[in-house]
C-alpha cells in the first residue's frame, strides 16, 4: 500500500513537471528577451547584419530579444583553430533569427550546435559514375545543415556576405531555411506550414517557380535567383530564402507569386524594409 501511494506521488510529479515544461521554458525564454542588450552586441549588429538598420524598430527590438535566447540555447564550436568571439556567434544568431521573426517562437528546437571553420571547409563525397563506378573526391562548403542537430559554416565567406548584402548570397540565410525545412524530418524543400500558406498552393507555386529557374538556366539566361536553386527542391527553398532576404524589391518583380507565398510563411516583408 504504501509503495503503490509512493508511484502514485512520483508519478504525480513526474506529469506535472511534464506539463509544466512548456511554461517553463516560455518564461525563462522571456526572461532572455527582456534583459538589456549589451552595447558591444548592438555594434555587431550596426556593422555586421546589414538588414539590421532596415528593419522596422519594433523587428529591430524582437531581434535582439532572440538572440540572446538562441546565445542561450544553441553552443559554438570553433574548427580549424578558430576560436569563437561575441563577434561571430552574435553575427551568426542574428541572421538565423532573421528568419524567426515572423514566426512561431521555436528557435530551431532541433538544433543544438554551431560548428564554425575559419574558411570554406572540405567534405568527402561519393559520386555514382554510369551506375557502374563510384568516385570518391573532395568538395569544398561553404556551409552545411545537419538532420543531427548540427549546422556548419565557414566564417570567412560569412564575412564576405557581409560585404556584399545584396548578391543573393548568404551562407547563414540558407543553412538555417534548410534547419526550418528539416523539422519536420525530411529535406524537401517543405517547411512546417501553418494555415497561411496550405501545401498545395505552396507546392503549386515553389514547383512553377524552381522549373522556371530550370529553363531560364538552359537557356543561359540571367536569373533573380542563384543557380544553385535549381539544384533540387530543398536547395530551391534555401536559395529563395537568400534571395527573398537580400533582393527582394526584385524577386517581387521578377516573381510576384512566389515573394508572396515566402512572405505568408516568413510573416515579414522585407521589400517594404527602409
Amino acid at each position: 500500500m504504501v509503495q503503490t501511494i509512493l508511484f502514485l506521488s512520483i508519478l504525480i510529479i513526474v506529469v506535472g513537471l511534464i506539463l509544466a515544461a512548456p511554461r517553463l521554458t516560455q518564461w525563462r525564454r522571456q526572461r532572455l528577451r527582456d534583459r538589456a542588450f549589451p552595447k558591444p552586441w548592438r555594434s555587431i549588429l550596426d556593422h555586421n547584419v546589414p538588414l539590421y538598420p532596415r528593419l522596422p524598430e519594433s523587428l529591430q527590438r524582437q531581434l535582439c530579444g532572440y538572440i540572446q535566447v538562441f546565445l542561450a540555447e544553441k553552443s559554438f564550436t570553433g574548427c580549424g583553430g578558430l576560436s569563437i568571439t561575441d563577434e561571430i556567434k552574435v553575427t551568426i544568431a542574428a541572421q538565423a533569427c532573421l528568419l524567426l521573426l515572423g514566426q512561431k517562437e521555436q528557435f530551431y528546437p532541433k538544433l543544438n550546435t554551431i560548428f564554425v571553420y575559419p574558411t570554406a571547409f572540405f567534405v568527402n563525397t561519393t559520386e555514382s559514375i554510369s551506375g557502374l563506378f563510384v568516385e570518391e573526391k573532395k568538395v569544398a562548403r561553404r556551409g552545411e545543415s545537419w538532420d543531427q542537430g548540427i549546422v556548419v559554416v565557414s566564417w570567412g565567406d560569412i564575412q564576405y556576405d557581409i560585404t556584399h548584402p545584396h548578391d543573393g548570397n548568404n551562407v547563414i540565410l540558407h543553412e538555417f531555411a534548410h534547419q526550418l525545412d528539416q523539422e519536420d524530418g525530411l529535406t524537401d524543400g517543405v517547411p512546417i506550414l501553418d494555415h497561411r500558406v496550405d501545401r498545395a498552393t505552396w507546392a503549386q507555386v515553389l514547383t512553377q517557380s524552381y522549373q522556371t529557374l530550370q529553363r531560364e538556366i538552359e537557356h543561359g539566361k540571367n536569373t533573380t535567383i542563384d543557380a544553385y536553386g535549381a539544384t533540387n527542391p530543398a536547395e530551391f527553398f534555401a536559395v529563395a530564402t537568400e534571395t527573398f532576404f537580400e533582393k527582394p524589391a526584385a524577386m517581387e518583380r521578377t516573381d510576384p507569386h512566389l515573394y508572396a507565398v515566402l512572405q505568408r510563411y516568413y510573416r515579414l516583408d522585407p521589400a517594404r524594409w527602409g
